[in-house]
């Protein structure tokens, strides 16, 4: 499929976007085009495009608006020392996309045409990825567009990538935050669609990210829906643990999201030599081994944040602190040696990058 090119007629000016790359903050600054793609049952994927950023046409009967399938990405393009630019395994975005859409009822969207909208749209608008440590965040998405009313998979899809220059996701980067044990609120359940990156699931962990902020925390972090006291992951992010004989422990796939920072560092310790257990792991556990000592870190990662470590976690049952409220060696560790994969200032091991100029 060949994305036809339709440069924006008003392109921001270089002040106005050097204005608003000073201090992009995450998710609010948008680049002047979008990639766009049409499905339509018996027709398949059509009219590839990349053109102006602009509104969509919503009709009030819009099956999306009603009966919510959408799916949606996140990746990054990353500015290299030489001035080209790096994508971050893009393929295994595109194979989650396809996984999401399967599970949601949605068309499949060939993994081919995935990459080319998000390279289309990092070429046409490279002048707006930031340099050190910033980056040009992509948000590949899909909309039902039937316009009916009726409980069935549409018959008519969207698929667009639009892109946003950020900075750190977390106010003064790296530095350890703290997170709220969601007791009331659970994020998913087995069958559901908890490995599934849509728009509901989100939706659903709003209020207990609310409650989070409430008790002065930057995040939640949800347990099992069945037994309450097995740790899942945040409200946006996987979660790790580090222990003093040198292992790590995330809790195992099913309900919760594969993601692709999680899948990269599991690799990387691994590469290092460390045993990285995919095991369930309770709250009562993550509290007496923080009190024992036996935990020494506890982290949490993304595409938006990359690694974030764990300081301090707060719940109706009390407080405990992981290191001191420190940041540890072996997530500010995988930290670098991930981000300097990420923007080319290291070797490579696994393909993982896709220059894209």
């Amino acid at each position: 499929m060949k994305f036809e090119i339709h440069p924006t007629d008003h392109p921001t000016s270089d002040k106005d976007r050097a204005a608003k790359l000073a201090d992009p903050g995450f998710g609010r600054v948008f680049t002047d085009h979008m990639a766009i793609v049409r499905y339509t049952q018996g027709k398949g994927w059509h009219d590839a495009r990349v053109e102006s950023r602009a509104n969509f046409p919503l009709d009030p009967a819009l099956a999306v608006l009603h009966y919510a399938q959408e799916i949606f990405e996140g990746l990054k393009a990353y500015k290299r020392d030489d001035g080209g630019v790096n994508l971050f395994r893009p393929d295994a975005n595109a194979r989650r996309f396809q996984s999401s859409a399967d599970r949601m009822a949605m068309a499949q969207l060939p993994e081919s045409v995935f990459i080319d909208a998000v390279e289309q749209v990092v070429r046409i608008d490279r002048a707006w990825i930031p340099g050190g440590e910033g980056s040009l965040y992509l948000r590949p998405f899909m909309i039902a567009s039937e316009v009916f009313l009726g409980v069935k998979p549409s018959a008519e899809y969207i698929f667009a990538v639009i892109a946003s220059p950020v900075g750190s996701y977390f106010k003064g980067g790296p530095a350890p935050v703290s997170i709220w044990v969601s007791e009331h609120y659970t994020r998913a359940a087995v069958g559901g669609t908890g490995a599934v990156k849509c728009g509901g699931n989100y939706a659903a962990s709003l209020r207990a990210q609310a409650e989070a902020i409430e008790h002065g925390c930057d995040q939640v972090v949800f347990l099992d829906a069945v037994e309450r006291r097995y740790v899942e992951e945040l409200g946006g992010m996987n979660v790790f643990f580090v222990f003093d004989d040198g292992s790590l422990l995330t809790p195992p796939l099913g309900t919760i999201l594969p993601g692709i920072t999680r899948d990269s560092i599991i690799q990387l310790a691994r590469d290092a030599g460390k045993q990285v257990r995919e095991e369930v792991y309770s709250i009562e556990q993550w509290r007496a081994d923080a009190a024992s000592g036996k935990l020494k870190e506890a982290f949490a990662c993304g595409t938006a944040a990359v690694i974030s470590p764990i300081g301090k976690v707060r719940s109706a049952s009390g407080d405990f602190v992981i290191n001191g409220g420190a940041a540890g060696p072996v997530a500010m560790g995988l930290r670098k040696q991930l981000v300097d994969i990420q923007y080319g200032r290291t070797n490579d091991p696994h393909n993982w990058i896709r220059k894209v100029l």
